[in-house]
């Protein structure tokens, strides 16, 4: 568990970053560019998610 967190969360912020450099910002929500909006906020629920996670377990240590 101790690599596999670290691992998921580059991966996570790789993703959030090849989706946002997808976005054609002149129309956000059209074609492709809405699918990489959608990418954009699934890999950033899932950093914030991992993160939750780490700091769960780091709490979990502490108290045992």
């Amino acid at each position: 568990m101790k690599i596999v967190l670290p691992v998921f969360i580059i991966l996570s912020s790789g993703m959030f970053l090849f989706n946002l450099i997808q976005i054609d910002w002149n129309n956000p929500l059209a074609g492709k560019s809405s699918v990489a909006v959608i990418g954009v906020m699934a890999s950033a629920s899932a950093f914030l998610l991992l993160l939750i996670l780490m700091l769960s377990k780091r709490i979990d240590k502490k108290i045992n």
